[in-house]
């Protein structure tokens, strides 16, 4: 994001607050952030982590759509938002070994939940099969794996990408010797 486009999220949260006619504190306290918080975000002295931008938006009562629909695009300054390695966030999911998680994003719309996270599976990884109340998209970012889907067996290459039924059993099998990084993306129905 550059600098307009820093300055534009400030601005834009405190005219959609006021609109409504929201105070600072209900916003605040809804996005779960202190109020400090959201007032330097407000007057453009911090720039929110993409979660925290997302919680903000939510509290407002929008839709990031909405919320971006104003912000002017030129083809030398591209509107992003960067997501570092680094804020990655582990997350515990079912009982298993060698299912590493961290959280990319994840925001609540109203019928969906949209959540991307990355998933490190060592060699050998155990767990059971699982269900997904939505839909999964995954993408194999570095090595090899077998994707068990009800019955069938799917054999999985670097770059490859699956989308399914995530309510039918499944399952990630790494029987390489070389961790497999997966980015999974799931539409989690609301």
């Amino acid at each position: 994001m550059n600098g307009n486009e820093i300055s534009y999220v400030g601005k834009r949260i405190k005219e959609m607050r006021l609109s409504k006619e929201f105070k600072l504190v209900e916003v605040a306290i809804k996005s779960g952030v202190s109020k400090g918080l959201l007032s330097r975000i407000e007057n453009g002295r911090t720039v929110p982590s993409l979660p925290v931008l997302f919680n903000i938006i939510g509290a407002l009562n929008e839709n990031p759509t909405t919320f971006f629909e104003h912000l002017n695009y030129t083809s030398n300054s591209p509107f992003y938002m960067l997501i570092k390695n680094k804020d990655y966030q582990p997350i515990e999911k079912e009982d298993s070994v060698g299912f590493n998680y961290f959280s990319i994003m994840s925001r609540s719309f109203r019928d969906v939940t949209f959540s991307a996270v990355l998933l490190k599976l060592e060699p050998q990884a155990k767990r059971d099969m699982v269900t997904t109340d939505g839909m999964e998209f995954i993408y194999l970012a570095e090595g090899d794996i077998d994707y068990k889907l009800g019955d069938a067996t799917i054999t999985m290459n670097q770059g490859d990408s699956l989308f399914f039924d995530g309510r039918v059993p499944h399952l990630k099998i790494n029987n390489s010797t070389q961790t497999a990084r997966i980015l999974v993306i799931y539409l989690l129905f609301n």
